[in-house]
Parts: structure tokens; C-alpha cells; sequence
């Protein structure tokens, strides 16, 4: 077994933005990876870490040195013309045909060159491997600093390469006469640090930098910071408000994290927490505290960078707490000025807002919306017609304030502080702020009648509009968020149980733009792919819920009733009963097929005639056929008896496949039979389209 080492790539710099660490990590970890295996190399474990000033990784068990190979070229046949031997010596560079190998091969005698290579050693592959790794890699953004042309996104001052504990022989050129030497001296913190350390070998990095008062492994960095916060939160009986995206960003700014508890000055108190909160989080990058029954504790919380004095942190943390007033006080004044104007006073200045050149404005939006929200609350228990488009017509009103100008993610969230200020009703309130809700699959989804119906007025609109404008997504494009309006109106349906006919809401809203187009099949097919993904969550397939979709001569446009059909279905076919019913009904749908494909596409089967019905088994189909009451469960949507009432064709038809020839001799029973099973496969269709289930 031949012998290995570990290979450390550490590279310094100044400070690399936090949301590029991680994949600059990866991808350069992955490029040294692929450049080793390109040369024969085997690699084993791969570790990375980031910090602000480090990108580095180490990759362990690499051989010391290439595996001996050998190479061989086939050359002319034996007895080949002398010019074409001597082109094959002179290419391989041979003296004489002696030094070639002669081979017999199905196609005659050949000539071989033969060349044993011996494998170079790593340590002199590495210096152009790391080289180009660097050169080659790209960033979202990078920059030139010096005399030189070389790129990075922020000056690199040391590349650390070692093999084992050996220095890799090389330099990274970065013109203008500029180059970084390979070595083994990074550096610590910067101001806790004690400058430049020379790494021992790539086993020791981590403690090393360590004991020079940086933590290089950023998931060290956030469970510390997570800890530390966490602790200091409970020093004052609060608890964190946890945010995964502020750690995983705060984690990237800092190389030796040191929590540090501020306060927020009582005046700013009466501002509201959301916007408190987003404020410390989008400009200041602290966490904030609650307390106990949820309200906004007067505390924050910061991540210092090294370790200093406590009377330096105190002093850090009283210069937060300025620099955080001074942030919070534009936040209070645009919380007083906005509330001097009423929301009823801003709908007007909606129609100076572009929501889409051919849409309109956000003002005719409105004009659309609160119709469509008064038309949807007749379906909505408990949804007054009078508060849903009143609710409607305010629900954009705050995007006229200065708060949602500085903080665009508080849309709504202030229209319902402002509204509930102005006397408004609280459900109107409430609607106003869960108008835009759902926004993904995890949202919260409303549950309040009000606010269900302006969130799917706002998403119908959004829906029909795009439509009608042909504005749809395609591919992996989806600039205006229509999936996730489809998605929002699955999920406010389905888990509100609110029975809606979609077909008539989607013309309602057409209606409100001047009517003129029919979007409604293709929106509402647009709408079951959506469904899909979100009855997939409660293990319902695909292709059950295509099954019952296309499922009569139109397609289902209630999504409660869908969900109920498709769960019976499921029930269904788990039983025996099921899946011979469907296959009895592949083996007729495969026989009319075929027929069909005889008659070159052009079969058309009639009427049954009962008089030509010979067979005991096929009056029995059609005995059965014809009593069937699964019809009548189906519109009683009573799920459960109609896929009962199916089960009863099974053993008729499979007595009749048993005793029935379908292609009798004579013409007329044949095509009698064909209808039969016409009828039959009509009568499954009506309730549930088999042929789309899979497997």
C-alpha cells in the first residue's frame, strides 16, 4: 500500500463577504478534489472551513506520488509501406521497429509502442494543481487591487500549502510583477491575534488558529453564538427571537464570537415589534429578545468580534446602543407621520403605483379586489360581504407609507397597525395584515373568513390578470410569483375547507377586467399541477389526483370535493376489489385500443342493443352497468358508497372476459360487445380516469 499525506489549503485575505463563504469554500474544496482525481490521484476525507479572512481545506489519504503507468499506441500493420513506419517511430519516438511490439489482433499484425511511465511525485504536481484552482475559481463579484490583473473578491495576501508538514514548492502570479509565495505562515485575529503563526502541519490548523483567537469552523462560530445568546436572553428572563438567516449571516462576520446584551431606550418601545425587530436585524445585524407573554423585551442582542476586556465590551455596548437609537428613530418617525393620514385617505395615491403596464395600477387592483373579496365571502361562512371589501380596498393602502418605503417586507403587517389605529374592525385589521399569506409552502396559512377571503381575491386577481396577459411561467422562470398564488389558493381552500366553484371565480374576476377572454380550464389546469405538490404532503399521488381531475366530461373545480375524491380513491385502490376493477379495466381499454388502431383511429362504437346480447356473462355486465347508482353517490358526493357501487363491475367483468369472445364472427355482436365494453370503461371514467394511474 503505497504511502499518503494531507494536503491544507488555507487562503488569507482581507474580509470576504458572509453570504459568499460557504459555497467559495465548497467549490474550491471540490475543484483541488477534481483536479487530484484528474491526475490518478485517490483522495480521501474532505474538510472546509470559512471565516471572514480564511477560505481553507484539507484533503486527507493522498498519495505521496503517482502509480507507475504504461501507454500504448497501435502502429502501422506488419509489412506497412516505409513511410508510414517511419512516421509511427518518429511520433513515438522509437529508433527502430526493435523497439516496438509485434501483435496479433483479429485484423491482422500491428505494431505497438509501448511507453512505461513512472508516476511523478505529488509534492511536484501540487504547486500548478493549487495554482490553477485559484485562478480558475470565480466569484459573484471580484476586484484587482496592486500593480496586478489577478481577481479575487477581496486582496489576497498568504496562500498556505502544505503537504504533510512539507511547504508545496510554488507561487500564485498575479502579474504586474506581483506574486504570493506558497508558505506556511497565515494569521490570526486581527486585533486578538499576535500576527502572522506558521502552521505545523494540516492536523494542527484548527487548534492553531484556535490559540490565536480564531474559531475557523463556522459551525463552532454559530453553536456559540446560538449559546451565547441564548444565555444571556435568559440572564434577563427573556427568551431569543431565533432567526437561522441572521446567525448563518452574523456567523460570517465574525472570527471570535463574544455576545454582548444591549439596551433598547424605553421612547422606541411603543413602536411596533416588527419593526423594531427588522430594523436591529437589516441594519445593525442584532438579535432581538422577548419576554415572557410574547411581548418585545427592551434588550438586544450583538456578536462582538475577539476577545477584549469586559470594560471594552461595556463600551461596545453602549455605543450600540447609540448607533441603534439613532436607527430607531427614523423608524419612529415615519411610525408617527404615517399615522397622521388615515388609510382611507391613502387609497387614492394607489393609482400613481404601476402594478403592471398592461394590469394597470395598484389602485385598479384595489377596484378589482374588493368585488372579488365581497363575490368570494358568500362562499366563506362567517365572511361579511360588506367588511371583505372594505378589507380589500384598504389592503395595499400602506404601501403609500414611509414605514413600508424603508421596510417593503412590512407590507400589510403595517396596514394592520394603521387600520387599527384609524378604528377599524379587528378582522378587517387582521385581513389586511394575512392578505398576502400564504407565501410558501410552510407560511402560516389565515384561517380567519376575512382574511381568506382578500388573500384569494388578491392571488385570483394576480392569477387571471398574468393570464389573460399571457404572462405565465415557463420552465423554471416565474417572475411574478404565480405558482406561489396558485399554491396560496390550494392551501386556503383545501386546509379551510371552503367550497368554492374556481371556474365561476376566475370568471367573476375576468368579469371585473372587462371579461373578453376565457382563462378558466387552462388556470384551473395550472391550478392542479399546484395541487399536486401540496396533497403530496398528505401522501396523496400525483396521479390520483390527476385520476379524478380528469375524471366526467370536465374537470372537478370544487379542490375541497377533489381532496375527499382522491382520498376514497386512495382507500380504493388499496383493496383487492380496486386493483381487479382496474384490471378489468386496462384489459378493455387495451382491446378498444386495438380496435381502433385496425380501424386507423376511426372506430366509433353505437348504442348497446340488448337484443344481441348472447352470453350470460355479457347481459350481466350489462345488467350491471345499467343499474349502477355510483352516478348518484358521485353528486351526493358520498366518496365512499361511489367507489363501492364501482367494485360491483368487478366480477361482472371478469365472468365476462372469462365467457365472451369480443371478437365474434359475426359484425354486429362484435361491435354490440365493443360498445359494451365502451360503456363500461364510460361508466368507471365518469367517477375516477383509471388510465392515469401509474404502475
Amino acid at each position: 500500500m503505497s504511502a499518503t499525506e494531507t494536503l491544507l489549503i488555507d487562503l488569507f485575505s482581507e474580509e470576504i463577504p458572509a453570504r459568499m463563504q460557504r459555497a467559495a469554500a465548497n467549490d474550491l474544496a471540490k475543484s483541488m478534489a477534481d483536479a487530484l482525481k484528474a491526475e490518478g490521484l485517490s483522495v480521501g476525507a474532505v474538510d472546509v472551513w470559512y471565516a471572514p479572512r480564511h477560505i481553507a481545506l484539507r484533503i486527507a489519504d493522498i498519495p505521496t506520488s503517482q502509480a507507475d503507468r504504461s501507454e500504448e499506441r497501435r502502429g502501422p500493420r506488419e509489412g506497412a509501406p516505409e513511410q508510414a513506419v517511419a512516421g509511427f517511430l518518429s511520433a513515438n519516438g522509437l529508433e527502430s521497429l526493435d523497439q516496438a511490439e509485434m501483435r496479433e489482433t483479429p485484423k491482422g499484425n500491428f505494431y505497438f509502442a509501448v511507453q512505461h511511465i513512472k508516476g511523478q511525485q505529488t509534492l511536484d504536481l501540487l504547486p500548478a494543481l493549487i495554482e490553477k484552482s485559484i485562478r480558475d475559481f470565480t466569484w459573484p463579484k471580484s476586484m484587482r487591487w496592486g500593480r496586478g490583473s489577478f481577481r479575487w473578491v477581496r486582496p489576497l495576501h498568504r496562500v498556505v500549502a502544505l503537504f504533510g508538514e512539507a511547504v508545496v514548492p510554488g507561487q500564485l502570479d498575479l502579474g504586474g510583477g506581483e506574486s504570493i509565495a506558497f508558505g506556511r505562515e497565515t494569521e490570526g485575529h486581527r486585533f486578538s491575534g499576535a500576527g502572522a503563526i506558521a502552521l505545523t502541519n494540516p492536523a494542527t490548523f484548527e487548534d492553531q488558529l484556535r490559540d490565536a483567537s480564531v474559531v475557523i469552523n463556522p459551525a463552532e462560530r454559530a453553536d456559540a453564538i446560538l449559546a451565547g445568546a441564548r444565555k444571556a436572553a435568559q440572564e434577563v428572563d427573556c427568551t431569543l427571537i431565533e432567526d437561522v438567516g441572521l446567525l448563518n449571516e452574523v456567523t460570517g462576520l465574525v472570527e471570535w464570537p463574544t455576545i454582548v446584551r444591549g439596551q433598547i431606550p424605553d421612547r422606541f418601545m411603543a413602536v411596533p415589534k416588527e419593526v423594531l425587530v427588522l430594523s436591529m436585524k437589516e441594519h445593525q445585524k442584532y438579535f432581538a429578545l422577548q419576554q415572557p407573554d410574547g411581548t418585545l423585551a427592551p434588550y438586544f442582542i450583538t456578536v462582538a468580534d475577539g476577545q477584549r476586556e469586559a470594560e471594552t465590551f461595556a463600551r461596545i455596548a453602549g455605543g450600540n446602543e447609540r448607533v441603534l437609537a439613532a436607527r430607531l428613530s427614523d423608524a419612529e418617525f415615519f411610525w408617527n407621520q404615517d399615522r397622521k393620514e388615515p388609510l382611507e385617505n391613502r387609497v387614492p395615491a394607489l393609482s400613481s403605483i404601476v402594478f403592471h403596464a398592461k394590469l394597470g395600477t395598484v389602485g385598479d387592483r384595489i377596484d378589482r379586489m374588493a368585488p372579488m373579496a365581497a363575490w368570494l365571502s358568500s362562499h366563506i361562512d362567517g365572511a361579511d360581504r360588506d367588511a371583505a371589501r372594505s378589507a380589500a380596498r384598504l389592503s395595499k393602502a400602506d404601501l403609500t407609507t414611509g414605514m413600508v418605503g424603508e421596510f417593503p417586507e412590512l407590507q400589510g403587517v403595517m396596514g394592520a397597525y394603521y387600520a387599527t389605529h384609524d378604528g377599524e374592525d379587528a378582522a378587517v385589521a387582521q385581513a389586511i395584515s394575512e392578505h398576502y399569506s400564504p407565501l410558501g409552502p410552510n407560511d402560516d396559512c389565515p384561517s380567519a373568513p376575512l382574511s381568506i377571503a382578500v388573500a384569494l381575491a388578491d392571488k385570483i386577481d394576480s392569477l387571471v390578470g398574468f393570464w389573460r396577459i399571457d404572462e405565465k411561467p415557463t420552465g423554471s422562470k416565474d417572475p411574478f410569483a404565480l405558482r406561489r398564488a396558485a399554491l396560496g389558493v390550494v392551501r386556503l381552500l383545501v386546509e379551510n375547507d371552503i367550497r368554492i366553484p374556481l371556474i365561476n371565480a376566475f370568471r367573476e374576476a375576468e368579469m371585473l377586467y372587462g371579461g373578453s377572454s376565457d382563462v378558466s380550464a387552462d388556470l384551473l389546469g395550472f391550478i392542479a399541477d399546484r395541487m399536486k405538490v401540496t396533497l403530496k404532503d398528505r401522501g396523496l399521488r400525483h396521479d390520483w389526483i390527476t385520476a379524478v381531475f380528469e375524471s366526467g366530461d370536465s374537470m372537478d373545480d370544487d379542490l375541497v370535493r377533489v381532496t375527499k375524491r382522491v382520498e376514497a380513491l386512495r382507500d380504493f385502490v388499496g383493496t383487492d376489489s380496486g386493483a381487479d376493477l382496474l384490471a378489468g379495466y386496462r384489459r378493455a381499454a387495451n382491446i378498444l385500443r386495438a380496435e381502433a388502431k385496425k380501424a386507423k383511429g376511426k372506430l366509433s362504437v353505437g348504442s348497446i342493443d340488448a337484443s344481441l346480447l348472447e352470453e350470460p356473462a355479457e347481459r350481466a355486465l350489462h345488467a350491471a352497468l345499467s343499474g349502477s347508482k355510483a352516478g348518484e353517490y358521485l353528486a351526493a358526493e358520498d366518496f365512499g358508497a361511489t367507489f363501492n357501487e364501482l367494485a360491483k363491475l368487478r366480477a361482472p367483468i371478469d365472468d365476462f372476459f372469462e365467457g365472451v369472445m369480443v371478437n365474434a364472427d359475426v359484425a354486429a355482436v362484435r361491435e354490440n360487445r365493443l360498445a359494451l365494453l365502451s360503456q363500461f370503461l364510460g361508466s368507471v371514467d365518469s367517477v375516477v380516469r383509471l388510465s392515469a394511474l401509474e404502475g
